[in-house]
């Protein structure tokens, strides 16, 4: 069901399903999908797809086979999440008290104690931010009311490391109500809400995360969720590779029972992709941050939105005739420089990729290498998903009151160690927001210590997560549903006609309308007339580094 970037062969869309994946809305049937070798292809196949619905119309999957050749990765190696150096003081609200939760012994109304969050007593609160959720969030309550009578997760256990969030919370208790049995960590020490972890923990789910863990909780947490003594996880699910580099790390065998990965993020596909080339990836893995769903909305549209509401919440700033240098023009890098050139602010783009260079041209921005424009600027923003993009030679020179942050995934894109130094003086001035003071009384204002500004200081819309954790859970059924040999030991990635088809769940919110092919018209352009409109080598804009 999913395509497999390769360099050596031309993989087309494996899959032979029968009752997986998508009896999602009462107009949507499962997949009946048959496989027909073609000669001379080698694993390259012929495929017949045989029936699936969207809004009362009959859809027939492209019968033609598609061929893929493996992208090049314009990605430098990406750090763990917390490789870099983080303070032990926690972002935690000020009315919480200072115990450690781990120090705590906490049960739930239904006297369960497998879990470990800031406070169980917070749960109601908890329970309503998910209730909110749930109404932005409609093809995976869809999902979950159309699928639940046929379980396509019974039997999974999955192991999960993504941003606790309310919009989470509903793909768990989807999963859940699918079938799967789950346990969770953080894959950011400052995004949890305690809340929703705590109306988790009261749903009976086993939830290791609060907000402002040491770099010491982070993996104690992670480990938690793995290493239980009777319970042997099949399935994960990981945003940015922390739980599945500790797994390989500590539990190796556990991917003697593990089906397969599903990843979200940059940083951890990158690190599939190198575990793959070094023939070292045991278990098939689903790259669901580069289908075209992931990108253009997720990527795009939640950072154009949420990068105005991180900045305002943590530092007040008016945007207006602000100098802004944004590093990086992937998804990330547009959503941001369009919301803040739409606020009036002045943006330079650097980048390394001359495609998203000239994009950024041709937008009306001003590309210029960061060495250029650091002493001017007012806000430095890095979207790249590498590392040592803001080094010390440039937080140096950079002006007083300079706003530093990160939007990329991975704590790595700022040198925030080489300000651990004695010479130079922190300063809390709100949850993170820290002010870092050089011998002369300049000052930088550094937000959440170099990892993700949005969803560690302000929370992200959540329609456009709704789109992504759908094709997450669709990735885990159909891995966890996929008959011995379907998938080797490597990395896959949605096809078109999955890209299509979860954007087609979300156009009813809008009441829109697809206008639909004639015959001719389809024949004309060489299309079926149901889709899929893109071959399977077409993606969004890839993310470049810079």
């Amino acid at each position: 069901m999913f395509v497999r970037h390769s360099s050596v062969k031309d993989l087309s869309w494996p899959c032979s399903l029968s009752h997986i994946a998508v009896k999602v809305l009462g107009s949507v049937s499962f997949l009946n999908v048959t496989v027909v070798r073609s000669q001379g292809h080698g694993a390259a196949g012929w495929i017949n797809y045989q029936q699936i619905q969207f809004a009362d119309q009959k859809q027939e999957f492209n019968k033609r086979p598609t061929k893929i050749g493996r992208r090049s990765l314009s990605r430098s190696i990406s750090q763990s999440s917390t490789d870099s150096y983080s303070s032990a003081a926690s972002y935690t609200d000020s009315s919480d008290d200072e115990t450690s939760p781990r120090d705590k012994q906490q049960k739930n109304s239904k006297g369960n104690s497998d879990f470990c969050i800031k406070n169980i007593k917070q749960a109601d609160f908890g329970r309503r931010e998910i209730e909110i959720a749930e109404q932005e969030m409609p093809a995976l309550m869809a999902l979950r009311k159309r699928a639940q009578g046929e379980k396509p997760l019974a039997g999974a256990k999955v192991v999960g490391c993504t941003h606790i969030t309310a919009q989470t919370a509903v793909l768990m208790e989807t999963l859940a109500a699918l079938g799967a049995q789950c346990r969770w960590a953080a894959c950011n020490i400052y995004s949890t809400q305690n809340e929703v972890a705590a109306a988790l923990a009261e749903g009976g789910f086993s939830v290791f995360a609060w907000k402002g863990e040491s770099e010491d909780d982070f993996w104690w947490c992670i480990d938690r969720c793995v290493n239980l003594e009777g319970w042997q996880p099949n399935m994960i699910l990981d945003d940015g590779g922390d739980l599945t580099h500790w797994i390989y790390k500590k539990y190796p065998n556990m991917f003697k029972k593990i089906k397969g990965i599903v990843e979200e993020s940059v940083t951890g596909v990158h690190r599939l992709y190198q575990l793959s080339k070094a023939g070292k990836l045991c278990v098939p893995a689903m790259n669901v941050n580069d289908s075209v769903t992931k990108q253009k909305f997720d990527n795009l549209y939640c950072c154009r939105e949420s990068i105005l509401d991180g900045l305002k919440r943590t530092t007040d700033v008016m945007f207006g005739g602000k100098q802004v240098v944004v590093c990086g023009y992937g998804e990330v890098g547009k959503g941001c420089c369009a919301a803040l050139k739409a606020m009036g602010s002045i943006v330079y783009v650097t980048e390394i990729d001359p495609i998203c260079a000239l994009q950024a041209c041709m937008d009306g921005f001003r590309l210029v290498k960061l060495s250029e424009v650091i002493r001017q600027v007012d806000i430095v923003i890095t979207c790249t998903g590498n590392k040592n993009v803001v080094v010390r030679d440039y937080l140096d020179r950079m002006k007083n009151g300079c706003i530093v942050c990160n939007m990329g995934h991975s704590n790595t894109e700022i040198d925030v160690a080489s300000l651990r130094t004695p010479e130079l003086t922190w300063e809390r001035v709100r949850s993170q927001v820290d002010h870092v003071i050089w011998p002369d009384g300049k000052r930088i204002v550094l937000l959440a210590e170099g990892r993700l500004l949005n969803l560690s200081c302000s929370t992200v819309p959540t329609f456009v997560l709704s789109i992504t954790a759908t094709t997450q859970a669709l990735a885990l059924i159909e891995l966890y549903n996929a008959p011995e040999g379907r998938y080797k030991q490597d990395v896959y990635l949605l096809p078109k006609k999955m890209d299509e088809y979860v954007a087609s769940l979300h156009l009813p919110t809008f009441d829109a309308h697809l206008t639909e092919l004639t015959d001719e018209q389809a024949k004309y352009l060489g299309l079926n007339k149901n889709g899929p409109f893109k071959p399977n080598y077409y993606r969004s804009n890839h993310i470049a580094l810079s």
